[in-house]
């Protein structure tokens, strides 16, 4: 099959992210992936290499209508051209049948994801008039559409070497415990720093370049001793990484004692990873996401440790930031792990349900 993905970026790390890996994944199975973005920049860090399956198209104003392919994603709800529309109900009605249209909807393990997922949405008006587009809701449990996972996954965790892989990055695989940063400004990040510098183990925290390591630098302003790495004043060492390619993005996640993650590809991410990990969620203006975030955390079945600490990360209460428990926190990250490698991945049922529309009358 021939897929047109759509993307408009508005984080350039999650919403390009997921829909490279996707069309890549599609791409391993086969199919050919135009991968339709209004700014695909990041691709040149994130997927250096690209991929013989997927082409990039630029995606604006101008882009010249193309023959739709066989099967039309939106992704994160973003809204097609009017003359693409049109292109799709025009080769629906040379060809006696539309395209399969997707809306694939925002990550949530909130319970109207199951409910809404696969529901028809008839379109009533303008160039695509007659077409029926279907909701697709990524999730966390049986009925919802899966969460994005590459076959080899586990064989290529199981064959990784982190210490090599930390040598290669220039890092000393040392005895300190390593910890990830990718994050937005979480409100109690000069917490979290100040408690690691005086803790009586040592922590080397490897921070993502961009936002977060822009907000460690201003929450560590005139405290220069916790940088570059371990001295007689403070048991913290800061390194700061160049922009990973989402390969190496994952080869971080699976070489850390503790994930620090942002938004939806990273946090699919830390899940596979299997290694405790706190989610910074994506902020809302209405506070939506501290609902989202609590349904997340019950379906995690997270300890009462990790739910406070989750909700003074994202601001849904204050106070004191407590410890960082990661050992008390492994369980549970385990046991999730295991409930969804033994769900079938996204793009398993992305294409079975696709192939379901084509055969439909």
């Amino acid at each position: 099959m021939l897929w047109d993905i759509f993307c408009k970026v508005i984080d350039n790390h999650g919403d390009i992210g997921v829909c490279w890996r996707l069309s890549v994944q599609l791409a391993e199975r086969g199919h050919a992936v135009r991968l339709w973005a209004d700014d695909s920049s990041a691709l040149q860090w994130m997927a250096p290499r690209g991929h013989e399956g997927v082409e990039v198209r630029p995606w604006g104003p101008l882009t010249a209508p193309a023959e739709p392919g066989d099967a039309v994603i939106e992704a994160f709800g973003c809204e097609l051209d009017a003359s693409f529309q049109a292109a799709m109900a025009d080769k629906a009605r040379r060809q006696g049948r539309q395209p399969a249209w997707i809306n694939l909807e925002y990550l949530t393990a909130e319970s109207f994801a199951r409910r809404s997922h696969g529901l028809p949405s008839p379109v009533l008006a303008g160039p695509a008039a007659g077409l029926t587009k279907h909701f697709f809701y990524p999730g966390f449990t049986e009925g919802t559409g899966g969460l994005l996972r590459e076959a080899d996954l586990t064989d290529r965790q199981a064959n990784f070497n982190a210490a090599q892989w930390l040598q290669g990055q220039g890092i000393a695989a040392g005895d300190a415990r390593r910890v990830s940063l990718f994050c937005y400004e979480p409100p109690a990040l000069a917490q979290l720093l100040a408690q690691w510098g005086a803790a009586p183990h040592r922590t080397h925290l490897l921070v993502t370049q961009g936002r977060a390591a822009a907000a460690v630098r201003a929450a560590n302003e005139g405290n220069d001793r916790a940088l570059p790495g371990w001295n007689r004043f403070s048991r913290l060492a800061i390194s700061f990484l160049p922009l990973l390619a989402q390969c190496d993005y994952d080869h971080l996640l699976w070489s850390c004692d503790l994930n620090f993650v942002r938004g939806e590809d990273s946090l699919v991410r830390a899940l596979w990873a299997g290694n405790p990990f706190v989610w910074n969620i994506y902020p809302q203006e209405d506070d939506a996401h501290h609902a989202k975030l609590s349904a997340f955390l019950d379906w995690l079945d997270a300890p009462g440790s990790l739910r406070d600490f989750h909700s003074v990360w994202n601001g849904a209460a204050g106070g004191a930031l407590p410890p960082a428990e990661a050992q008390a926190w492994a369980g549970c990250i385990r046991a999730a792990r295991q409930r969804l490698l033994a769900q079938e991945d996204l793009v398993t049922q992305l294409l079975a349900f696709t192939a379901s529309q084509s055969a439909s009358p």
